[in-house]
């Protein structure tokens, strides 16, 4: 199994090596069905663009495509055509009655005064777990079927 994650750079404050120059080392010297029987790249970035290019870049190259960084899971969880399964955002693992997994009250200072008092505490309610179940095919590593998953905490299941 690789696992990589990649910066994007659309968005963020410094300047990271391009992620699909990157990646694409990687891939190369790990293909699906070689040396790697399955992989997932975490594209860890802000933009959604860039998060779904490189879903598509990646497609039937890599077993997974994920995104994280702005911890809202994303209703798009589903297999590229040529067999990569994507999500743009897998969501946040933590308290979701919160601000990004914070508590709420140092977060909205900053917002409503544009000034900071302390820092930030992680949130203490009821966790949800958020992520993307992605089964593959042993021989090729490419993905036959993904779901986004969504467990405990403060937030409904969807309707069918």
């Amino acid at each position: 199994m690789l696992v990589a994650q990649v910066l994007g750079q659309v968005f963020m404050k410094r300047p990271f090596d391009d992620p699909f120059s990157a990646i694409e080392t990687v891939l190369k010297t790990h293909p699906l069905g070689g040396l790697a029987q399955a992989s997932l790249i975490d594209m860890h970035c802000e933009a959604t663009s860039e998060k779904m290019a490189m879903g598509h870049y990646c497609d039937g190259r890599a077993s997974v495509v994920v995104g994280t960084h702005t911890h809202v899971p994303t209703g798009d969880a589903m297999v590229l055509p040529k067999g990569t399964a994507y999500q743009t955002d897998a969501g946040m693992c933590g308290d979701y009655n919160s601000v990004i997994g914070m508590d709420k009250e140092e977060p909205l200072r900053r917002f409503i005064t544009g000034m900071s008092k302390g820092r930030f505490t992680p949130a203490s309610d009821e966790a949800t777990l958020s992520g993307l179940y992605v089964e593959t095919d042993d021989k090729t590593g490419k993905a036959l079927k993904c779901k986004a998953i969504r467990v405990g905490g403060r937030l409904s299941e969807s309707l069918p």
